[in-house]
């Protein structure tokens, strides 16, 4: 009878012990602000509806046909959240359908090599960072902003401030001007072809990245009164020597009105843009109702860093 009972005792414990290891697919609501999701980052993502239904987006430096597995659309929402309702011709629409790699890519780094720290990111951005040592955070910013006006066929709002004030605009460089840069003194010069084309683009945005840093970019962007104004595309940026920018590429909300949010960053050395996992590398999403600074994985930030192209 002894034997018996402690067979039942034990069975007990077995089974109280593989319940609770269940339970630990749901986040500690302390280490993770309370989003509650799974917290291995190796989960593949949802299907992405836009395998079925096209998406009204262009992504210029992708083939006209490109098989896309996944998007940032694909990134599943926290139980009780949705995302926020955007319009389809908006930057925020574009970045929330941004295609992206396969779970479990790697962050590469311009010369090919990996990223010392793998365990920041959740994805990758299916978007190349070229072989110089040029597409870092605040470029990665400028690159996305760029590639969007571009494709709605925006030339004319493509522009970018350098460090020395000098203000490089896309819809003189298309025209065929040049910028010719002696004693550290920037002049524009007819020296080409006019052309909208995609490869003349990605010259001027090499000059961008070349002369362009967190510093200017800060000080051209507009600063939010408020973290609860707070939309996609809005960037998260620290002017300076160095500095850094990430930017939010997504956001939901629920039926309370609490709101989440992910970013995206490229760091140094030039790396792919990757979506961040939060600083407790739980999941990607982050609270916009945090205190204090924003910690990320690689920096911290203001709420009054928060600004708006």
């Amino acid at each position: 009878m002894n034997n018996e009972f402690k067979k039942f005792v034990l069975i007990i414990f077995l089974l109280t012990f593989l319940i609770s290891g269940c339970d630990n697919v749901t986040a500690d609501p302390v280490s993770n602000n309370g989003i509650d999701i799974r917290s291995d980052k190796s989960i593949s993502c949802l299907p992405d509806n836009s395998l079925i239904l096209k998406v009204d987006c262009e992504y210029p430096w992708l083939p006209e046909k490109y098989d896309v597995k996944r998007r940032v659309s694909s990134i599943p929402c926290p139980e009780e959240f949705n995302r926020i309702p955007l319009k389809k011709d908006s930057f925020q629409y574009w970045l929330r359908h941004i295609p992206m790699k396969k779970d479990g890519t790697s962050v590469k780094l311009h010369n090919g090599k990996l990223k010392n720290n793998q365990d920041v990111h959740f994805s990758v951005l299916d978007i190349d960072t070229g072989k110089k040592n040029l597409q870092q955070c605040a470029d990665a910013v400028m690159r996305l902003r760029a590639e969007y006006l571009y494709s709605q066929k925006k030339y004319d709002s493509i522009s970018f401030d350098f460090v020395s004030g000098f203000k490089a605009m896309f819809s003189k460089w298309r025209k065929g001007n040049r910028i010719k840069i002696k004693k550290n003194k920037c002049t524009w010069s007819k020296s080409a072809d006019s052309s909208n084309g995609y490869q003349i683009f990605m010259k001027y945005m090499t000059m961008v990245f070349s002369y362009a840093n967190t510093h200017s970019l800060s000080k051209e962007m507009h600063k939010l009164k408020s973290i609860n104004d707070m939309g996609i595309g809005d960037v998260f940026i620290k002017g300076g020597f160095p500095g850094h920018a990430v930017i939010v590429m997504d956001m939901a909300e629920n039926k309370k009105g609490e709101k989440i949010f992910l970013l995206a960053q490229s760091y140094m050395p030039a790396q792919d843009i990757h979506i961040l996992m939060s600083h407790f590398l739980i999941n990607p999403w982050y609270r916009c109702e945090f205190s204090g600074n924003l910690l990320t994985p690689e920096w911290e930030f203001k709420k009054t860093d928060l600004k708006r192209f």
